[in-house]
């Protein structure tokens, strides 16, 4: 997670229709670094496997090893369902543009 830097919170552009329609390729956010995932929460993660890649995907539940990851469009996702549990490096709380709200 040092690569992340030290800061608790971070904006970030997510890249990719994995999250459709909830999130879309360009939309920026706010990332709480850290934060504990519920269930359904929209979070940040990496695979054991793919050290150097970070992907936005949903929460579903925690299982040995990290959590079950999924995005909301599954048809263009790759996933906890390919690449197993996930490590959640922090929380997606807040769309800033272009439609500013919560991210649910």
């Amino acid at each position: 997670m040092s690569s992340l830097g030290r800061l608790r919170w971070r904006r970030l552009r997510v890249r990719g229709p994995s999250m459709a329609p909830t999130l879309r390729d360009g939309d920026v956010v706010v990332l709480r670094l850290r934060g504990e995932p519920a269930p359904g929460d929209v979070v940040l993660v990496r695979w054991p496997s793919r050290p150097e890649q970070l992907s936005v995907k949903r929460a579903v539940c925690r299982q040995d090893g990290g959590w079950f990851v999924t995005g909301d469009h599954p048809e263009a996702s790759t996933d906890s369902r390919q690449l197993g549990p996930a490590e959640v490096l922090g929380v997606l709380r807040w769309r800033l543009t272009p439609r500013p709200g919560r991210i649910r």
